[in-house]
């Protein structure tokens, strides 16, 4: 039996969010923010923890300096369940990576520093320790320059071990969406990007004609649509289904914790609508506190949540 239900290799970082700035900086100012929130960031290990959250078996490897903010950003994943054994320490110089994100009334800055996130490589990755597993993630394509040489070999052997493979490639910094995405989808089961990224990828205006390209590359693909909710399309299938309506405190890290929600009930087996419900579920709960993992780590609020709002009928 594999020792994981999901195995995940990615970025590992701290999101610091300082609220109430204004939209514009003036240079050589000392603004004071009204608010602020040192949180567990990255979407992959945002994916791990609130998958370990929902009761999922997950195993995570990354690579972290030797310092306060990876100490830090470990001890969450370990605290919540999260087997971190993969993960890699590595001596100075390397620093652990760092977001920064601003809040606006309805957009964001967020300001990166890499970081070790660029310096994960083959090299790190136990084979054994992904392949004992019955699916693998992969989030962030476009920031894990180190690994993308490896990323489609990494991807063929692991679909030979049996596993399943989902993707979510985030955001492309450099916004040419290229870097060799377009080998890798042929190799993933499910990919799960929100409505930008899909037709960024595909270079199409539109969402449908995004769907149309992608669905002929991937047998399951999932939209997320914000407040609109989300949309599955496997085949001639297509699927919506309608977000829950609840009071939006931070939007940070809602599309990873969609993604946590889908394949929680995904490696469970459950059919499309139960997945997408089980995603919209998870996106909702995030946003209900700072960050993309305050909600979930607290288990008395995640636990009510969940309760009061899961579709009658849903597996626990």
């Amino acid at each position: 039996m594999p020792k994981f239900d999901i195995t995940i290799a990615g970025e590992l970082n701290l999101d610091l969010i300082l609220y109430g700035l204004p939209d514009e900086l003036p240079p050589e100012r000392e603004l004071l923010a009204n608010d602020m929130a040192l949180t567990l960031g990255s979407s992959s290990a945002i994916v791990a923890h609130n998958l370990a959250a929902l009761g999922t078996q997950v195993g995570f490897t990354s690579c972290i300096g030797q310092d306060d903010f990876g100490t830090i950003a470990l001890d969450r994943l370990r605290a919540i369940g999260v087997d971190v054994s993969g993960v890699v320490r590595l001596g100075p110089p390397a620093q652990t990576g760092l977001t920064v994100i601003i809040p606006r009334a309805n957009w964001r800055n967020i300001l990166t520093y890499s970081g070790t996130i660029a310096k994960l490589s083959r090299q790190h990755l136990d084979f054994d320790f992904l392949a004992s597993s019955r699916h693998f993630h992969l989030s962030s394509y476009f920031l894990q320059t180190g690994l993308q040489p490896y990323i489609p070999e990494l991807l063929r052997r692991l679909k030979a071990a049996g596993l399943t493979i989902s993707l979510d490639t985030n955001d492309d910094p450099c916004d040419t969406w290229e870097s060799g995405v377009e080998r890798i989808l042929p190799l993933v089961d499910v990919f799960l990007p929100n409505e930008r990224e899909a037709q960024k990828i595909t270079r199409t205006s539109n969402l449908n004609e995004a769907i149309d390209k992608l669905s002929r590359l991937v047998p399951l693909v999932v939209v997320k649509l914000g407040a609109e909710g989300s949309l599955a399309v496997q085949g001639s299938e297509r699927i919506r289904s309608k977000p829950l309506h609840v009071e939006c405190v931070d939007p940070v890290g809602a599309g990873d914790s969609f993604d946590a929600g889908f394949l929680c009930a995904f490696v469970r087996g459950e059919d499309l609508p139960a997945c997408l419900a089980s995603g919209n579920l998870a996106g909702a709960l995030s946003v209900t506190r700072p960050g993309g993992t305050e909600a979930f780590r607290d288990q008395y609020h995640r636990e009510d949540f969940l309760k009061r709002h899961r579709p009658q009928g849903q597996a626990q």
